[in-house]
């Protein structure tokens, strides 16, 4: 009990300073082990760093109090220091083992959370693409996309690959995980893993625009076979989504949540083997210039 008491006490003033956001102060409530895991990191962070500051502030109010001018003393004068090893290296070393503390578990956590969680279910992947302001999800294997909602398994790994349309996004749902960057022409991973069913809100944490503060979405967590029943739902009644669809999606606005029993990605494929030359094998500078040539003179002609 009296632990609990004392966790609270060193947590509450970082909760004040979060602010009042629901998606800030979810960061302190994990819901999945790469969520945990970063907050087991952040408490060992704050909780170190509180220690720290406990240890000078006590030895400034030590030596502040015991060697202070006094009556007794007044007018002394304290003889002049070459230097001392010792406290060259003490004060030297310290800042080094502070360092350390906190470097070497971050480094540890940040490789770890690369892979997924556990090695024994296979992760399912998602692709998610950011547009001025709203959130596109595209299931390969299920063939399905929805917009501004994600439905997920619950106790699955989830590797998002992560792009933009657009200026640059942070993909970011604070109590499954910490953020990544969404960039245009680029493609990030983020696994993350929801521990039970339940709702997660979702967001950009990286300003892009007007509408930036709307461009949330939800995360739903569902049993596997809740998983299965909405995959199934999805591709017997969603509509299909055709380029026309899609190019007004990506248009600057907010839209509302969409569902459809097909993805986007097939376009993308299209374009990327229609990039490579006939053999399959992307096009070299010097066959670019040499078709820009050929194509030159037949304007010519």
């Amino acid at each position: 009990m009296k632990r609990a008491r004392w966790r609270a006490v060193l947590v509450l003033p970082f909760l004040f300073l979060l602010g009042g956001c629901v998606e800030r102060t979810a960061v302190l409530n994990p819901q999945g082990p790469v969520a945990r895991m970063q907050y087991d990191l952040i408490m060992w962070s704050v909780g170190f760093m509180l220690f720290i500051i406990v240890v000078v502030f006590t030895l400034f109010a030590v030596f502040l109090i015991r060697y202070r001018e006094k009556p007794e003393n007044a007018g002394y004068e304290p003889p002049d220091e070459e230097g001392n090893t010792l406290l060259e290296v003490v004060w030297t070393a310290i800042p080094i083992l502070i360092v350390a503390a906190l470097a070497v578990p971050t480094v540890k956590a940040t490789f770890a959370l690369e892979k997924p969680p556990t090695e024994k279910v296979k992760p399912i992947t998602i692709h998610v693409t950011a547009a001025n302001w709203k959130w596109i999800f595209s299931y390969p294997e299920e063939n399905i996309e929805t917009v501004n909602y994600v439905h997920i398994p619950a106790g699955v790994p989830v590797k998002f690959k992560l792009t933009s349309v657009g200026p640059m996004n942070s993909f970011w749902v604070p109590e499954l995980g910490g953020q990544k960057y969404a960039m245009d022409g680029m493609e990030t991973e983020l696994i993350l893993q929801a521990d039970k069913p339940g709702s997660y809100m979702g967001r950009s944490a990286n300003f892009s625009g007007e509408k930036f503060a709307h461009m949330e979405f939800e995360v739903v967590a569902q049993t596997g076979d809740d998983f299965r029943k909405w995959v199934n739902e999805v591709k017997q009644t969603a509509p299909k989504l055709d380029e026309e669809k899609y190019t007004q999606i990506l248009k600057p606005g907010l839209v509302g949540r969409m569902t459809f029993s097909n993805t986007h990605l097939q376009w993308i494929d299209h374009a990327k083997q229609h990039s490579h030359h006939g053999d399959g094998k992307p096009m070299k500078n010097d066959d670019q210039h040499d078709e820009t040539m050929t194509n030159g003179h037949h304007h010519g002609e």
